[in-house]
């Protein structure tokens, strides 16, 4: 997939596009795709999506913190791999949110040369998104521009959604999330300096800064999780929380304890997948019960990867 960071005046090859923000790039955004590469090669045109490097709603709401399943470079990597021959990068601004659902069309026909529009089953855009599928076709009629509505991915009679899958994640429930991603939800961070109580009890811990503010932690507790270190694949048990039995002050800490690993990784970029959901982040009435319970934790782990 090539990705086209400027804003073309006009692209050389006729193509047929879908439009989103597509975070995650999830099992719905991924059928979506396919309808639109399998249209291509019909027609014989490039196979496009339209995305944006920032949420509009950040653009129109400077104050709105978006909680991401993947960042911008995360974003572009999975898009990667579904098989589409350009990614057009498209900055979102005051300018483009303002142009109504015809002018939008007709900008992306002039300057990426979409001559066909993949618009998915729920897909709204245009200011104030007064306006459907209807319109849309009929919009294309006046441009010459095709106009296709995407089916609907269902999971379960469930229809997959990037807010759907954040709520699962913020319950702790990973393994579903996993199923409508298609992957398993990860984090990339840096290793920084803890606490250096881990090594203390037996259990060393690497602790993670996620660079990107907005990326969205899964809820507090122990989760069974895969470590990514220098290309190699370890297992892992990760505690989100406050760390309640060694009063933290309720500052949050990401830190995973890497099963049969010894190397220093202080300063690398790693990289946690998010397997299952083992328990709550909860105080003990002691660190000997605490010790006791990681051993404990540490089996289910070992059972489970």
């Amino acid at each position: 997939m090539q990705v086209v960071r400027t804003m073309p005046e006009m692209f050389p090859k006729p193509c047929v596009a879908t439009i989103g923000f597509f975070d995650g790039v999830h099992c719905g955004h991924r059928f979506l795709i396919k309808q639109v590469c399998e249209a291509a090669t019909e027609r014989g045109y490039a196979s496009t999506v339209v995305t944006f490097p920032t949420h509009p709603r950040k653009v129109m709401q400077a104050d709105f913190c978006p909680r991401l399943l993947t960042t911008y470079e995360e974003k572009i990597d999975l898009l990667g791999e579904t098989g589409l021959d350009y990614c057009m990068i498209l900055d979102f601004t005051l300018e483009v949110a303002t142009l109504s659902a015809r002018e939008f069309m007709a900008f992306l026909q002039k300057h990426y040369n979409i001559q066909a529009l993949v618009v998915g089953y729920d897909h709204r855009f245009g200011h104030n998104r007064s306006e459907g599928f209807a319109d849309y076709v009929n919009y294309g009629k006046e441009l010459g521009m095709e106009v296709l509505l995407a089916q609907a991915y269902l999971d379960k009679s469930i229809a997959v959604s990037s807010s759907g899958i954040r709520n699962l994640l913020l319950s702790g429930d990973v393994s579903e999330a996993a199923i409508r991603l298609g992957y398993d939800y990860f984090l990339d961070g840096t290793v920084i300096t803890g606490y250096r109580v881990g090594r203390t009890i037996g259990f060393p811990t690497a602790n993670l800064r996620v660079d990107n503010a907005d990326k969205l932690l899964p809820s507090d507790g122990v989760y069974a999780v895969r470590v990514t270190v220098g290309g190699k694949v370890y297992s892992g048990m990760l505690d989100i929380g406050t760390r309640p039995t060694f009063d933290n002050g309720g500052k949050h800490s990401i830190e995973v304890h890497i099963l049969h690993f010894h190397a220093d990784i202080y300063g690398e970029v790693i990289r946690l997948s998010f397997v299952r959901y083992i328990r709550p982040d909860i105080k003990f009435a002691s660190v000997d019960e605490l010790i006791a319970q990681l051993h404990k934790d540490a089996k289910t782990v070992e059972g489970i990867l």
